[in-house]
């Protein structure tokens, strides 16, 4: 006789549940009891549930769950529905987990499981009767069951770091019953470890003691098996693990669950929660420890990812920018990194300080294509490169033309059969030989964006600079050099584009929010420690000593004091993530969009000393070369930069239109290169802009008289009408020709008559 007849016999049917396919079989007996047809049948999950009452099913996934994760029987008591919602009757069923053939070091639902049982009909139990207590658990304790497990898991998925996760764990209090006692054990080679506890008296550690994972303890016995252990009292505890029971007899504790950490299938740990009573660890208690215990391995695997994979970007980053902080004699260096965030997004970001043969340094600053490991690794080499090339004595130019061809054969397609990996990549660079004693730069950019200076009054300019495409893209490139002079007092800033169009900006907008930066922590002025302080004239007597000291102090000695490197470094930083929660290893810990790496540099000079009514000179140079035509509008645009606080607006216009037609008739009537210097001069309000445009040239411009429709001839009819004053200054290889401008106070008064040449 068949096992299904013995059982139908006796009214009891089979069913079985496979939970990877959701298919639910019943043969005839179990068919009719759940109200269906009495004869075998598979069904779906969905029509299965239909058969039970809803609150019921919940509990029904509860139990197996837990049966699932501790490898017992599950056993509970369901209604039976009707279409309609009737309830049939009432039937018990009794199943054991059975787990699908898979992984073998994957524990229970992580590979799939079978549940095979029966059904037997039972009647109604009445309240008070031990039977009571199979029934299903529904009221307040189940609403703030789930009302706990959602905020924890919430709070455990939000820890950023193993501390936290322990500390949030420490802070559970689960419904109806709650821990006295935590600990959290891992797994470190042969022998269990402890990672943190909570709730013992400080120093007495006996209890969590490292021990070898074959150890008779609970612990270990649940990262060996990766079963969860319940003991509900000392003797329980003393009778199943007399070996550890002496170490742990000594806490205080009544009632001990030892529920193993599992991550991905795999057992990573242990977690211990200790009770100062007895606690018989109901099917409800225990379903609520496992599901805690589940989602804190999750947390624990997640926090130790994160944070191993920061200490190694971070280890990374670090070994790949220089040791020490630059000391370059003349010039003050500030210098930031900060990686972006995500994991092991390492980027390709670097700067460098480099002693050079002759006795100068070099400032290199660059990035690689990319936020990978690549990307870091193919830096590392072209940093060490470039640091080859330059020490050899190259010039700039020498140097990146080198480094393109290196770094063009260190991505070039493999051999036969690898071109699927091929995975070329290209970097910009920016490269400037510093000369401290002159102040001279020699720069050459590599597809970068162009420096900054910041002059001795706190205005910021773009300095446009001659380049080429970005390294590894043509081995051939040329890379021209722009010499800039950095006057004393002025400081110069190398950024890649982190720094520029993190946080939706563009180029333009970004320069933008620097140049605030610049402005708000301009240098300032004090007055200088030998003058005389200002004396507090009201109600002083009106004599000559009096009048003396007072016209002493207006025209004493004023000093205009740099600004703090380090302090502006760390501005533009946070001008672009805010300012930080907190610091990692000096680097900023919170998501970011893309690498920052800046260099600031600043020549030095004695604290400047200006008498009364006058102020830092502002003054910048550049070269348009004939071959460069293009370079008028950035000429125009660093005078426009120049003049980005002069009152009347309309004589900057005139200013940049002059400046364009004294450049451009240098490259048309001229053989050689235009050489631009502006310079800003004097107190807001009554300044004077000079501007000099020298060329090679001995022949005198003449003034012409161009027809209605003639396309040239203006250029010193312009000059007479819009310049304050101008002329032409012959030289010995060549001339200059300047013009200057007034600036007119809010009534217009201390502007010269315009058209005074000389």
């Amino acid at each position: 006789m068949r096992t299904e007849d013995l059982l139908a016999a006796i009214a009891t049917g089979l069913w079985r549940w496979d939970s990877v396919s959701g298919a639910v079989s019943y043969d005839a007996e179990a068919a009719r009891l759940v109200g269906l047809p009495a004869e075998p049948v598979t069904l779906p999950e969905s029509a299965a549930r239909a058969c039970f009452h809803p609150v019921d099913w919940v509990e029904i996934k509860s139990i197996v769950n837990l049966a699932v994760a501790e490898g017992t029987l599950a056993e509970a008591r369901v209604r039976v529905v009707d279409e309609k919602g009737r309830v049939l009757r009432t039937v018990r069923s009794r199943c054991r987990p059975v787990v699908q053939d898979g992984d073998p070091g994957r524990r229970g639902a992580e590979n799939g499981y079978d549940l095979v049982g029966t059904l037997q009909e039972v009647p109604e139990t009445l309240p008070g009767t031990s039977a009571a207590t199979l029934r299903p658990v529904t009221g307040d304790w189940r609403r703030g069951r789930e009302a706990f497990l959602l905020d924890a898991g919430r709070a455990l998925a939000e820890a950023p770091s193993t501390a936290e996760v322990l500390r949030v764990a420490a802070g559970l209090s689960m419904p109806g019953f709650s821990p006295d006692g935590l600990a959290v054990f891992g797994v470190r080679g042969d022998r269990v470890s402890l990672i943190g506890h909570h709730g013992d008296p400080v120093g007495d550690d006996r209890p969590f003691a490292d021990q070898p994972l074959d150890a008779d303890c609970p612990a270990a016995e649940v990262i060996r098996t990766g079963r969860a252990i319940y003991l509900p009292g000392p003797e329980v505890y003393r009778e199943r693990f007399p070996g550890s029971w002496a170490r742990a007899g000594t806490a205080g504790r009544r009632a001990w669950a030892f529920l193993p950490l599992i991550d991905a299938g795999r057992t990573i740990g242990a977690w211990m929660a200790s009770f100062a009573h007895p606690v018989s660890f109901s099917p409800d208690e225990r379903s609520v420890l496992t599901t805690v215990a589940r989602m804190l391995a999750q947390a624990l695997s997640r926090a130790s990812l994160q944070e191993t994979e920061r200490e190694l970007t971070d280890g990374l980053q670090r070994s790949m920018l220089p040791a020490d902080k630059p000391d370059i004699p003349g010039l003050t260096v500030a210098a930031r990194y900060v990686p972006t965030g995500g994991g092991l997004q390492v980027g390709g970001d670097w700067y460098d300080v480099i002693g050079l043969p002759s006795g100068r340094t070099a400032l290199v600053i660059g990035d690689v294509q990319g936020h990978d490991v690549r990307a870091a690794g193919i830096m590392g080499q072209l940093r060490i490169a470039l640091r080859a090339y330059a020490s050899e004595g190259h010039h700039p130019d020498a140097v990146l033309s080198r480094a393109s061809r290196f770094l063009a054969g260190l991505t070039e397609p493999p051999g036969a059969g690898g071109e699927a990996a091929y995975d070329p990549r290209f970097a910009t660079c920016l490269y400037i030989e510093v000369d401290p004693v002159a102040g001279t730069l020699d720069i050459a950019r590599a597809g970068h964006p162009d420096p900054a200076v910041r002059l001795a009054d706190g205005t910021m300019m773009i300095r446009p600079t001659a380049g080429g495409l970005p390294l590894g893209v043509d081995p051939d490139t040329d890379y021209p050099t722009t010499r800039v002079v950095l006057e004393p007092g002025e400081t110069l800033l190398m950024c890649t584009d982190g720094l520029i169009e993190t946080g939706g900006h563009d180029v333009e907008t970004g320069w933008d929010r620097i140049r605030a930066v610049f402005e708000r922590t301009a240098p300032h002025t004090v007055a200088a420690p030998d003058a005389p302080a200002a004396p507090d004239t009201l109600g002083a007597p009106d004599t000559p000593a009096a009048m003396a000291a007072a016209m002493a102090a207006m025209t004493a000695v004023t000093a205009v004091v740099p600004d703090d490197l380090d302090a502006l470094a760390e501005a533009l930083v946070q001008a672009v993530h805010g300012p930080p929660s907190h610091h990692t290893t000096g680097h900023l810990a919170d998501r970011r969009e893309d690498d920052i790496a800046l260099l600031l540099i600043r020549r030095d000079a004695e604290v400047c000393l200006v008498g009364p009514g006058s102020a830092p000179v502002r003054r910048t140079a550049a070269t348009v070369a004939q071959a460069e035509p293009e370079r008028i509008a950035e000429v125009r645009q660093q005078l426009r930069d120049m003049l980005h606080d002069w009152a009347d607006r309309d004589q900057v216009e005139s200013a940049v239109l002059m400046l364009s037609e004294m450049v451009t008739n240098v490259l048309v009537h001229t053989d050689g290169d235009a050489l631009l210097v502006a310079e800003v001069s004097g107190r807001p309000g009554s300044r004077r802009l000079r501007l000099d445009v020298a060329d090679g040239s001995d022949e005198l411009p003449h003034r012409r008289r161009p027809g209605e429709l003639a396309s040239s001839g203006r250029g010193l009819m312009l000059m007479e009408v819009l310049a304050d004053a101008w002329g032409v200054d012959p030289r010995g290889d060549g001339k200059c020709i300047w013009y200057e401008l007034y600036e007119a106070g809010p009534d217009g008064a201390g502007r010269p008559g315009p058209g005074q040449a000389s």
